[in-house]
């Protein structure tokens, strides 16, 4: 199932995720996760997390195809462990559509989680895999890529947002 995609200006966008109690959510979790894909997979997304379809669940979904291949990953309580490096590049948001901004982040990101079974896991992803990584656990922090720009930046990109937003359904 299509799940709905909660927009830029919603409070639970900037509301810090509780951590998820895998044994209480065990049993939905199978159906949580195949909507939350085949959600993200509908816009061409690479990176899903569940306050952007309305779930205060420290939980998101990724898929970062590289050379064409799928991996599908699954973080539940993820938590970043270490990063390194620096680059600058362009950055959108399922949750702003239509709005996209130069964001600096680390380029090498180490992450523990749990997976879709509950079991722990270790990950170390760079480039793309690194930036999604940052890009979700932020949501699950209350925060979006625009908070990583500077004033004048963030201020030239709200009237760019006003103007969007119009277009949103």
């Amino acid at each position: 199932m299509i799940l709905r995609i909660v927009k830029h200006g919603e409070k639970i966008l900037r509301t810090p995720c509780d951590p998820v109690d895998y044994a209480a959510v065990r049993k939905d979790l199978p159906r949580l996760l195949r909507d939350m894909f085949q959600t993200m997979y509908s816009v061409r997304g690479v990176g899903l997390a569940a306050p952007q379809v309305g779930l205060n669940l420290r939980l998101s979904v990724v898929d970062v195809k590289p050379e064409g291949l799928s991996r599908r990953l699954v973080l539940i309580n993820p938590e970043i462990t270490a990063k390194s490096g620096k680059i600058v590049q362009e950055e959108g948001c399922l949750s702003l559509p239509g709005v996209y901004a130069q964001v600096e982040r680390c380029t090498v990101v180490a992450i523990k989680a749990l997976d879709a079974r509950g079991k722990p896991y270790e990950m170390a992803g760079e480039g793309t895999l690194a930036r999604v990584f940052q890009h979700e656990v932020d949501h699950l922090n209350g925060k979006l890529f625009i908070d990583h720009l500077d004033f004048i930046t963030k201020l030239k990109l709200m009237s760019v947002i006003r103007d969007v937003r119009k277009t949103w359904t």
